[in-house]
Order: C-alpha cells, then structure tokens, then sequence
C-alpha cells in the first residue's frame, strides 16, 4: 500500500450530521437550529434578497422614467444584397421562402428589408417593412416591394363579430325559405 492509496480515500465521503440524537452530540435538542423563529421551522428558506421583513433596497428607490422595451417591435432584417444573391431573376420572395432558406428564423417574428447593397434583379419581395432605400432599390430594378398589411387586434374583433353576424343571419334566412316552401 502507498502514502497516495491512503491520502486519495480519507476525507473522501463526509459523514452525515445525524441530528436530534442527544446533548452528547452537539446536535441534540434544537438539532442545530438555535431556539424559535423563522429558522427553526421546518421548510425555512430565505428567498433570494429577502432583509429579515424590513423594505428591501430594490423597493426603497423611487422608480423614474419609462421603457418602451416591453412594448417594442423586433424585425428580422435583410439587406438587398442578400436577395440578390440568393434568387434568381423574376422570383417571387415572402417570409416562408426566406425561412426555408434559412435566412430568417420561421418563429422570429416580422421581416424588414434594409437597402445595402446592390440590387439588379427583377424580383418581388413581400414583407412586413421596407427601408426607403431598399424599396426604392426593388423597384428600380423593375421589381416590386409589396407591404403587408397587418391587422390590428380591434380590426380583428370586428372581423370575427360580423363573420358571426353573418352567419347568423344567413341561418335565419335559410330557416325561413324552409318554412316557406
């Protein structure tokens, strides 16, 4: 046996504290966790940043100004080069196309094209926006950049409310002419 063999075993598994065993432990009475109070409850954690019950320093400071960050719109951006590169002439590209590609991400929301580069096909790019320059770009090249219009969550409603309307309506006719005849 070596002086390693030895050194490499000992320490190596920590025996557990065996609590509530009896003064002569150490760790008799209380097991450790001091007289009353929050700690000496079972299932006691703090949470992160938690001051013993006074208002922690995060609520002590007044809140100032405003971030739109929440509210924000992200675009997957493209640039005209990339177009003019990827398809060939008179090809038609929307956000499917793009994302089959992998050129966007399919689940990363709207799609902006930017004007860097330059653009000598004929092509017709849809999406959510266009730069001035990137439009201007598509449609000198004989292209075109169609916009597409998005719904608000108002127009929507609205939609769907007079879907319903009409349905309705064509229900009672239909139940009329059969009453009639």
């Amino acid at each position: 046996m070596n002086l390693n063999d030895i050194l490499s075993t000992a320490g190596k598994h920590k025996r557990r504290k065996r609590v509530g065993r009896g003064d002569g432990s150490g760790l008799g009475k209380t097991s450790g966790r001091g007289h009353k109070g929050y700690g000496s409850r079972s299932g006691a954690k703090r949470r992160l940043g938690y001051e013993g019950g006074q208002t922690p320093v995060l609520f002590r400071f007044p809140n100032r100004g405003f971030s739109n960050v929440n509210f924000r719109t992200e675009y997957q951006v493209i640039n005209v080069s990339a177009l003019n590169d990827a398809f060939e002439d008179g090809s038609e590209i929307n956000a499917t196309v793009l994302a089959e590609l992998g050129m966007i991400d399919p689940d990363g929301g709207m799609v902006k094209i930017l004007g860097d580069g330059e653009m000598t096909k004929k092509l017709t790019v849809e999406a959510d926006k266009f730069s001035k320059s990137a439009a201007e770009k598509i449609n000198a090249a004989g292209g075109e950049a169609k916009v597409i219009e998005k719904k608000s969550a108002k127009q929507k409603a609205w939609a769907k409310r007079m879907t319903a309307k009409r349905a309705l309506k064509a229900a009672i006719e239909a139940k009329k002419s059969a009453t009639q005849e």
